[in-house]
């Protein structure tokens, strides 16, 4: 890796950490320089301000997700032997993987959500990107399901896809609020157990 890009890996390193504890507006460039150990004119280098830096941790943050789902799903498909128990496996493989010692860390797409104020356009944009991405995802999935199992309740597919993330994002935010770090892992089971009933024949 050539040394500017380490110097800016390093840069997003250092600001996801501290946005992620304290968030966007209470994260400023001067703390992130000296955590950095690097020059302020080294950061403008890079980035020419926080909108900048912003815009960098999202679409980070999307390639390194992306890359993650894949590879979790990509397990699950070779595990399961049709689309419903691929994403049952799927469920139960991210739920262990949420559930870290001392907590997950928090998602940047979540946190520049709650503080979208301090962003440009092209920020916003990117952040609903990243949403919509995941929605895309998941509804993919639950179509193949939807072909092999009829649902036992009328629920918009978009609106199922969305609840993924919903209970994701709600999980982490309540497992920071209360100190419990299995609180996110425990939410996507129970996820994957109304998806479980939803898609299974004979029940009313």
């Amino acid at each position: 890796m050539a040394r500017g890009s380490e110097t800016r890996t390093k840069i997003l390193d250092v600001a996801q950490a501290a946005i992620l504890t304290k968030g966007f507006d209470a994260t400023s460039i001067d703390e992130i320089v000296a955590a950095a150990e690097i020059t302020k004119s080294g950061f403008f280098y890079h980035f020419r301000d926080k909108n900048a830096l912003a815009h960098a941790l999202i679409e980070r943050h999307i390639e390194i997700e992306d890359k993650l789902f894949d590879a979790l799903f990509d397990r699950a498909r070779e595990l399961g032997d049709d689309p419903l128990q691929t994403m049952l496996i799927g469920l139960k493989l991210l739920a262990e993987l949420l559930d870290m010692p001392g907590g997950h860390p928090g998602c940047i797409v979540a946190t520049a959500a709650y503080q979208d104020r301090l962003f440009d356009r092209k920020v916003r944009d990117a952040n609903a990107r990243a949403v919509l991405g995941w929605r895309r995802r998941f509804r993919s999935m639950l179509e193949a399901i939807a072909q092999v199992y009829p649902m036992q309740d009328d629920v918009d597919l978009n609106h199922l896809a969305d609840m993924v993330s919903a209970v994701i994002e709600g999980g982490l935010i309540m497992s920071r609020a209360l100190g419990e770090s299995s609180i996110t892992s425990q939410q996507v089971l129970l996820m994957r157990s109304y998806l479980k009933i939803l898609f299974s024949p004979g029940i009313q």
